[in-house]
């Protein structure tokens, strides 16, 4: 059987399963569609709560940005698992227990107000959309590959599965959808990186083989890898090369907002005790770890693999780089959906890949008659590829494709639900159309998903960056907008309605501004009013970094300004009270 009819086969089944569970699962209600009817056990929302976290970003992009970077992109998997723990210990069961079902509506009765309301409302919706990109762009990327089609009819293809059961089932249907897809997602990042680990060092364990010897050499993996990319003139693999300042803000950025991101967040209303939302968060970082702790492992090895692939030989000698005309088939696959490409810059049919932009190696490079970089390859496919590099399964290939979809679909359903539940009930159930029927309410969220469908996979065919990227982004508008609003709304018993909705926007407009200063108008190339590089920008803080300085702002405005009007009234300071602190506490006890 060949390859491509093995990746329709397990693909097709994974999709078949994801429909059967829809339509078992179908939400009646919108109880059912906006939180499960609040009866997830732990254990399968742990699961699902891994499944939508671990998107396209951390399956496709995480780790070929950290390949072909190394130590400085571990921020990636410090800031998202730190922030997982800020949103497990600070956020969640809090929120469980104001028993409602959208972050918006949190905010709207926290700070009563219909206008902080409507203002988090776009706050989701700018934060999520930017996310949602991300997700659409790793559909396209699978798809292009595996199922060979392209980019475009891929988005199609995913857009068209996602809105079968995130629309039918709403989250009922996307939380047991969801656990099925950690199945096949934690199963395929992990058989092809236990096969890779004891092809290259002998350990069946990734995160051992880590830090074990690479079995060709006798050196340690890392220490081989270092020396690898050094003599190609790229920055040792293991060191630390970026702004620091920028790294911790980037950190820190994308753990407040893993901590403010909505359809993170609304998993936890699906439980059906407060007491489950702990348990849910904690199961959920067992299952977290497990790809986490083999990403570094899995990075770290591809680029070994890609590199030794492409230098056959002695650095400069005539014979030392792979022949074109020789290349491998996974690298005929990959060219083909324009992810890689080779110019042959010196006509000798031979792959120069290096560091151009090293001035003192391009030097050196050009006494071996190489007349610049001639591989392109985008980050985003390297996780995909790994199985075709190291001569793995047909299988394993077939399973590797169903789990890069796996990963992509379960975290858009997530977004798009938030999406969807912020326009239909916190617009147009609580600010446009209070008398709507519940009936009339499930239908305007299923017309809102499909819109929100439509919009992101029109997105996806332009994305700013690589998958990772571009949610890195995200992630840093929700830092900025809705983070620090959800944390003075629970523990800040003084933090008013003014306070609340000038904080978000304060935040979400100057982080907004800086990224479009520096990336434009996402979608229109050339629009950025300056150049998008370290030396442009502000103190050396990237636009992907700023989402921290936005939450600064926010958190300081919104004091001023509380400070300076009235205090919420008695009742909702009684509220913030009852949220806090639990039912008992500090109550006397006879003995």
């Amino acid at each position: 059987m060949d390859q491509t009819t093995l990746n329709y086969i397990v693909v097709g089944l994974s999709f078949a399963l994801y429909f059967g569970i829809a339509i078992w699962a179908r939400a009646g209600s919108t109880g059912e569609f906006y939180a499960a009817g609040r009866g997830v056990p732990p254990v399968l929302n742990g699961m699902a709560t891994g499944a939508d976290w671990m998107s396209a970003a951390s399956f496709i992009s995480m780790a070929g940005l950290i390949a072909f970077t190394g130590y400085d992109n571990s921020t990636f998997l410090m800031g998202w698992t730190g922030g997982y723990v800020l949103l497990a210990m600070l956020l969640a069961p809090y929120l469980r227990k104001f028993g409602k079902y959208t972050v918006p509506e949190f905010i709207g009765d926290r700070f009563y107000s219909q206008t902080a309301r409507i203002v988090a409302v776009i706050c989701l919706i700018v934060a999520s959309i930017t996310y949602v990109i991300g997700q659409m762009t790793g559909v396209g990327v699978t798809f292009a590959r595996f199922l060979e089609v392209d980019v475009t009819t891929g988005l199609l293809i995913g857009a068209t599965v996602v809105f079968f059961y995130a629309v039918l089932g709403g989250m009922k249907g996307i939380t047991y959808t969801q656990v099925a897809q950690y199945v096949v997602l934690i199963t395929a990042y992990t058989i092809p990186a236990i096969f890779i680990s004891l092809a290259l060092t002998g350990n069946a364990i990734p995160s051992l083989g880590l830090f074990s010897e690479h079995t060709a050499s006798g050196q340690p993996l890392l220490a081989k890898l270092d020396q690898v990319v050094t003599d190609l003139g790229f920055a040792s693999y293991t060191g630390h090369h970026t702004n620091t300042l920028n790294m911790v803000l980037f950190t820190m950025s994308l753990m407040i907002g893993t901590a403010g991101l909505p359809h993170v967040i609304i998993r936890f209303f699906t439980v059906p005790r407060v007491a489950d939302a702990r348990w849910s968060a904690g199961w959920a970082l067992v299952f977290i770890a497990l790809l986490y702790l083999t990403a570094p492992a899995v990075g770290a090895m591809a680029r070994l693999n890609i590199m030794d692939t492409i230098q056959t030989g002695e650095i400069g000698a005539p014979e030392g780089n792979l022949a074109y005309e020789n290349r491998p088939q996974w690298f005929k696959n990959w060219e083909e959906t324009g992810l890689l490409n080779f110019e042959d810059k010196n006509g000798d049919g031979r792959i120069q890949f290096y560091n151009d932009k090293n001035a003192e190696f391009a030097e050196k490079a050009q006494e071996f008659g190489w007349n610049g970089n001639e591989l392109d390859v985008n980050r985003d496919i390297l996780v995909l590829a790994n199985p075709e590099i190291a001569q793995l399964p047909g299988w394993v290939i077939a399973l590797v494709a169903a789990g890069g979809l796996a990963a992509a679909l379960s975290t858009a359903a997530g977004l798009l639900l938030a999406i969807s539940s912020a326009i239909s009930h916190d617009l147009i159930k609580s600010v446009i159309n209070p008398r709507i029927s519940e009936k009339g309410e499930l239908l305007a969220a299923r017309i809102a998903m499909t819109g929100a469908i439509i919009v992101a996979t029109w997105l996806g065919l332009n994305p700013p960056g690589f998958a990772a990227q571009t949610v890195a982004l995200a992630f840093g508008l929700a830092a900025a907008s809705i983070f620090p609003v959800l944390m003075m709304g629970i523990f800040s018993k003084r933090v008013n309605a003014p306070g609340a909705i000038c904080g978000m926007l304060t935040g979400l407009i100057i982080t907004v501004g800086y990224v479009f200063t520096y990336l434009g108008m996402f979608f229109i190339p050339g629009t950025n009013l300056l150049p998008n590089t370290p030396d442009a920008w502000l103190f050396g803080i990237s636009p992907a970094s700023f989402g921290t300085i936005g939450a600064i702002f926010n958190f300081a405005v919104a004091y001023l300004v509380s400070m300076q009007t009235a205090e919420p009234p008695q009742e909702i300071q009684d509220l913030v009270e009852s949220v806090r602190i639990p039912r008992g506490a500090g109550v006397a006890v006879d003995h």
